[in-house]
């Protein structure tokens, strides 16, 4: 729930591709990435996975198809909205099917809800201790380590209500050839699109720092219409759900 400011150096995207270049294999491809870390170990959040050694795909549905299935956009909301505050013009619309909605966005780190170790006051300047969606105990949900996704609050540009989207609902997250199943977990600046929780991006290899992680294009959100993760904070329970959605979902029945 909190204002975002994403600002992506054109210097550093120059060093980031350099280095990238200079790792290169001899047949040009990128190499593998490194073994994911144990809990505990350095950089990663106790509790939370490290970043995946191979691309990750929660379910049987692959990232391709349900790029396919989001190739073309009916848009369902009435303009468009900005990624960040800088922005000078919206330009992400609110794409629809039968049975889902979805968008294509940058992904900034959302912080909030119950303080930890790599997400509370000192770490997030922007951190509040609360999402608008909670756990099953009424708590508040838990970004370092539970998957969810954020959506824009509602106005006239777009009312997630009014499509079936409400907390806990299921939503698939689908970023450099992965797929990561998530929950509808907090609401965010009713102008602003592409937010995702600490653990969403940490899964993803996106770097999760609140304050300067996210990366800033390329990942695809598809919120289930009218459906509900239950408990949301069981994210094996939302892997379930998503498989079977998914599955639907690409074959053209949602």
């Amino acid at each position: 729930m909190r204002y975002r400011t994403h600002v992506v150096a054109a210097a550093g995207t120059f060093l980031a591709a350099a280095s990238l270049l200079a790792h290169l294999s001899p047949s040009g491809a990128a190499p593998a990435r490194p073994a994911a870390a144990g809990p505990g170990a350095a950089g990663a959040p106790a509790g939370v996975p490290g970043p995946p050694s191979a691309l990750l795909q929660e379910g049987t549905v692959t990232a391709a198809q349900l790029l396919a299935r989001v190739g073309r956009c009916d848009q369902v909301s009435d303009g468009m909205f900005r990624m960040d505050d800088e922005d000078e013009e919206p330009t992400v619309p609110v794409c629809g099917t039968p049975g889902a909605v979805f968008w294509k966005a940058d992904l900034d780190i959302d912080c909030d809800g119950q303080a930890t170790a790599h997400c509370n006051a000192d770490t997030d300047g922007s951190f509040q201790d609360m999402t608008a969606f909670t756990q099953s105990d009424g708590r508040p949900l838990d970004a370092e380590r539970l998957p969810y996704v954020v959506v824009p609050g509602p106005s006239g540009t777009w009312d997630h209500r009014a499509f079936g989207i409400r907390g806990g609902g299921l939503a698939a997250v689908v970023h450099d050839g992965q797929v990561q199943y998530a929950v509808v977990g907090d609401t965010g600046p009713a102008g602003l699109i592409g937010e995702a929780s600490y653990a969403t991006a940490h899964a993803l290899g996106i770097t999760p720092d609140p304050e300067g992680g996210g990366t800033p294009e390329d990942v695809t959100y598809i919120l289930f219409r009218n459906t509900s993760v239950r408990p949301p904070e069981d994210h094996a329970a939302a892997v379930r759900m998503g498989d079977r959605l998914a599955r639907e979902f690409v074959a053209g029945a949602r």
